[in-house]
């Protein structure tokens, strides 16, 4: 949620003024540039038949352009798989910062020989590049001898080259084009608040691969496991050259090189990296409702109460901090939230097969008396100062300590937490947890600001008790005071991998260029200590990944054996292996609608994060209905689907206007009865890494056309969603490759001739949908008022022949919630010119009422085939070309039939 902005004095001590630092190239330290840097030489250089070692010394005068240069580095080369390269340049004495094993888990060393990979390494040894090539076609993927490699204590740079007008993609979380420019373009990685989603600029998380695509020349993936700030940079030298060009403050340089060659297969081959996605509940495609502003429980209840009378399904009703006592987690208000009321809101709502999400920020306040902060601090949870003082700043509440993830007892206080606030017995008995302002967002701009000052924000001036931040506290114990004699000093740094000493963990004089400033302002000071010895101004972009991760363990603990749902802020690569996503506090306009397509195609396809959506009609500003109505349609083709709004911001939930109930209803219907086609896309992008949204590129990979279409998208392998996306229009014009079509809403058939075709009158309650042919959908037969109903319905599927009569797809059922499933169905689809077959794995049975009955196969596009020829159970719908076949399967074991 939006952060008010505080308007401070100026900086108290000169020491603590962060000056700006020159560009990159200009003299900065002792007369030198970058251009004087010497580059490192290779020795030493060793080999065996899957992994090469080598030293690497510098090759000259150290340059010292922003820090000491670091003399002497490691290299190592290992070929892990026949797809994966990896590629680590560190510091011979490993004292550098490196990601710990526990936040990004390593992938498995297969040590595949080098003469079976797809890749080829090369090593120039002096001066020292590296050369990265795909065997099959010679192609140079990654090439560093462009310029020289930059290691210093605060600052390191590689460079490689690229084509000419490339095709890069990913390096997220940006609201930039889905095809990034190429010149004089930048992306600053450093998590940070970002209302109403800047562009050219950091946002809440941090993402460094890269999809390049060369067309028929095929696809790969780089990562750099990198946590530190940092700025890419895609720009042009001086003799036209592309290039991209990595400049860190510091860690190493972690590459995986993932050779694809199709570009699905790169996305694969990176959740091998980094780790699958979790297997999220059913009920998560649901719709979802939220506001920043439902003032008591009472009105809470109405909004639920109100999707009811307009007959509009509602799977989620979620609640922002207003459920809050004075914006404190764990509690909730007496008056307009007390707990009694609230267990009845979420029994009824159960009751109902509806369910409940409630918010959590990891300030905790600092208050007498407050529960959690008094626990927290006895188990030694928060950050410390040099006195041992916790660690404060400000958040919603007031004056905040900030919990340190990786301290050992952190987990056990948070799951505590959790469990005795939201027991199912006697506190609230929600369905998720949504973690927020976690980069982490600080309400101080900078060290100036005393956090003890700052009285918070209560829900509404003057109806409420302001918070006891003052010092000294009476009553409390003298370890509890913000200041005094020194307790202890920050944990030990010394070790492996704990980051160099001597390092201003407050500046970086190279600038990665934070939109809000210097590196510790709006946030948790850089110079923090985590509890392992690491520092924040290495870990910064890690905090909400860590926090998330730790939400989902207390939310297992708590309900063991079911799949936890918790929505994140702030995110690091791998985060998709136990949280979903939603992209920040957007505003209310044409363009984040459109945006929302942009990010979307990057965190499913590339980062591997599949649960993601944007706050639907827009989270700042005002909403109009007609605007409103289009992103009623566009969200229900996107897998987290979910209006939100700022407590400022008028109403929009879609029962608010005629347009949007209109359009509300045909969204969720349509939504709902291809929940268990997006649901199985799901599961296999969880177990596979295959995709459930694709850019069109994934699918028509030498199609130049494709490369740079940002909105739209496959839902799905089958779905080709076209939105108008022109302000108040009711013309769109979208691409259709070619190949075979049909329109999903008449299922009429239109052949792509790899062209664009413009369409006129669309109403503001449609949206163009297609279905690619050779294709099976399978969906329900009707739509409902909740998921739990919606499992009682029949299915159906829908086949859509390509030009040689066939098609196919694919089908997982399992109870829907548990993380162990043991009993499941997994089936096969197949259509061949009038033959269908269905077989697979027969597991699942069914809880009670529900339906594994299959109604009718819907076969498009048969216009031409005689009706003499068709069975007894088949009728030919005349006007769409559409044959469908009647009978009553039960999905229980393999069987074919026929038109």
């Amino acid at each position: 949620m939006r952060i008010q902005q505080l308007v401070l004095g100026p900086v108290a001590f000169a020491s603590l003024a962060i000056a700006a630092p020159a560009p990159l190239g200009l003299v900065v330290r002792d007369g030198a540039t970058v251009d004087d840097c010497p580059g490192y030489e290779a020795s030493n250089v060793k080999k065996t038949d899957s992994s090469l070692t080598a030293d690497l010394t510098l090759a000259g005068d150290a340059c010292n352009v922003y820090t000491d240069d670091v003399k002497d580095l490691k290299l190592l080369v290992e070929f892990q798989s026949k797809h994966r390269l990896h590629v680590k340049i560190f510091d011979a004495d490993e004292q550098v910062y490196q990601v710990q094993e526990e936040l990004v888990p390593r992938p498995e060393n297969g040590e595949t020989p080098s003469g079976d990979a797809d890749l080829a390494f090369d090593l120039v040894e002096k001066p020292f590049s590296f050369k990265v090539t795909r065997k099959e076609n010679d192609e140079v993927l990654f090439d560093t001898s462009g310029a020289q490699l930059i290691f210093e204590a605060q600052y390191v740079r590689l460079r490689t080259s690229l084509p000419k007008d490339p095709n890069i993609y990913g390096l997220g979380e940006h609201s930039d084009p889905f095809r990034l420019p190429n010149v004089n373009y930048h992306r600053t990685m450093w998590n940070s608040e970002s209302p109403f989603l800047p562009t050219n600029a950091n946002l809440y998380g941090s993402h460094p691969v890269y999809f390049d695509h060369r067309g028929d020349k095929g696809t790969h993936g780089v990562f750099l496991l990198n946590a530190n700030g940092m700025k890419i940079d895609l720009n042009l030298t001086d003799s036209g050259d592309q290039y991209l060009q990595y400049n860190t403050i510091g860690g190493v340089l972690d590459f995986y090189f993932l050779a694809g060659k199709q570009p699905a297969e790169v996305s694969k081959q990176y959740a091998d990296t980094v780790g699958y996605s979790a297997m999220f509940p059913y009920w998560t495609f649901g719709f979802h409702q939220c506001k920043y502003g439902y003032w008591d429980v009472n009105m809470v209840a109405e909004v639920v109460g109100n999707y009811s009378t307009a007959g509009i399904p509602l799977e989620v009703m979620w609640t922002d901090i207003d459920y809050m006592d004075l914006r404190q987690d764990f509690t909730t208000d007496p008056e307009r939230f007390p707990l009694g009321k609230m267990r009845e809101l979420v029994s009824t709502l159960h009751s109902r097969g509806q369910r409940y999400v409630l918010i959590l920020d990891p300030g905790v306040h600092f208050k007498e008396g407050y529960a959690p902060y008094e626990k927290g601090h006895e188990m030694g949870v928060f950050y410390k100062d040099a006195d041992g003082s916790d660690n404060f700043g400000v958040q919603w509440p007031g004056t905040v300590a900030w919990p340190d993830w990786l301290a050992p007892n952190t987990s056990e206080w948070w799951a505590d937490q959790i469990a005795t606030t939201f027991s199912a017995d006697e506190g609230i008995d929600l369905d998720g947890i949504w973690v927020d302002m976690n980069e982490a967002s600080n309400f101080c701009q900078n060290q100036a600001c005393n956090p003890l000052d700052d009285q918070g924000n209560p829900p509404a001036p003057g109806n409420a008790p302001r918070p006891n931040t003052g010092r000294p506290i009476p009553g409390f114990p003298a370890d509890f005071q913000p200041s005094g004699s020194k307790l202890r000093a920050r944990q030990d740094s010394d070790g492996k991998h704990k980051g160099l000493p001597g390092r201003d963990l407050f500046v970086s004089k190279y600038d990665p260029v934070n939109h809000r400033g210097g590196l510790p302002d709006y946030t948790l000071w850089t110079n923090n200590t985590n509890a392992d010895g690491t520092k924040v101004y290495d870990t910064h972009n890690l905090y909400g990944h860590a926090m998330s991760h730790v939400t989902y363990d207390a939310m297992l603990a708590r309900r063991p054996g079911l799949r936890p749902m918790v929505l994140t802020r702030s995110t690091f690569a791998g985060n998709g292996r136990k949280s979903t996503h939603w992209f920040g506090d957007n505003e209310s306009s044409w363009e984040h609608y459109r945006l929302s397509i942009r990010q979307m195609l990057a965190w499913v396809s590339m980062h591997q994060m599949p649960m993601v959506g944007s706050d639907v009609c827009g989270f700042n500003g005002n909403a109009d209905e007609l605007m409103c109505a289009r992103w009623a349609l566009l969200g229900a083709f996107q897998p987290f689907y979910r209006n939100h709004a700022e407590i400022s911001a008028i109403h929009q939930e879609f029962y608010q206007w005629p347009l949007t109930i209109e359009a509300g209803k045909k969204a969720i219907d349509t939504r709902y009865k291809l929940i268990d086609y997006a649901y199985t896309a799901l599961y296999y992008q969880t177990t596979e890494g295959t995709p459930m949204i694709n850019p069109l590129f994934f699918l028509y990979p030498e199609d130049e056309n494709t490369f740079g279409i940002q909105h739209q998208w496959f839902y799905g392998d089958a779905l080709l969603i076209s939105p108008v996306t022109t302000d108040y229009s009711d013309s769109v014009t979208f691409y259709l490759p070619e190949d075979i079509f049909y329109d999903y809403w008449t299922g009429e058939r239109e052949d792509g001739k790899g062209a664009n075709v413009t369409r006129n009158g669309v109403s503001w309650t449609d949206i163009p949908v297609h279905i690619r042919g050779g294709t099976i959908i399978p969906q329900r037969a009707n739509s409902t008022n909740t998921t739990a109903e919606l499992r009682k319905q029949d299915f159906v599927f829908l086949v859509a022949p390509d030009a040689d009569g066939k098609a196919k797809g694919r089908l997982y059922i399992d109870e829907g919630e548990m993380i162990e499933q043991t009993d499941v169905t997994e089936l096969d689809i197949t259509y061949d010119n009038g033959e269908i077959t269905v077989g697979g794995t027969w597991g699942y049975k069914g809880l009670k009422g529900e339906s594994i009955t299959l109604k009718s196969f819907k076969i498009l596009g048969q216009n031409g085939i005689a009706m003499g020829s068709l069975g007894e159970n088949s009728k030919l719908d005349e006007d769409s070309g559409a044959v469908t076949v009647e009978g009553t399967w039960s999905l229980d074991g393999d069987f074919s039939t026929h038109i």
